[in-house]
């Protein structure tokens, strides 16, 4: 799927983006990018090169999976590597315990949030 694909499905699905953080990446994908961004009228904000503490949660996330998936892991194809990255990214999105949320799981706090949230609330 070409990176203009996937960018029009989350934005059909999630909402339009105001902006898209990005480095320069590789020099197509960079231009197909900027493509999308300047057809769809969403701004651009580059990551300098060197500079990765301009966007310091995908560092954190690249080093995490980095460490505990494509170090650990031998992959025999790439159906068995999407398996293994999925399994990991369900359990790390669910499960494993975030800074961002006072350090509960994902799955935690939102249960968390609804209680807070729903209380009195009549159900129809």
């Amino acid at each position: 799927m070409r990176p203009s694909e996937v960018l029009e499905r989350l934005a059909r699905e999630h909402g339009q983006p105001a902006f898209i953080r990005m480095d320069n990446g590789p020099e197509l994908t960079a231009q197909a990018l900027a493509g999308w961004c300047e057809r769809s009228e969403v701004a651009t904000t580059y990551i300098e090169p060197g500079c990765p503490w301009q966007n310091p949660w995908i560092e954190t996330f690249n080093a995490r999976f980095r460490d505990e998936v494509l170090d650990c892991e031998l992959f025999s194809s790439l159906l068995e590597a999407r398996v293994i990255a999925d399994v990991w990214r369900d359990t790390y999105d669910r499960y494993h315990p975030h800074s961002s949320l006072g350090m509960l799981a994902p799955a935690v706090f939102a249960e968390r949030w609804r209680a807070d949230h729903t209380e009195g609330v009549a159900m129809s």
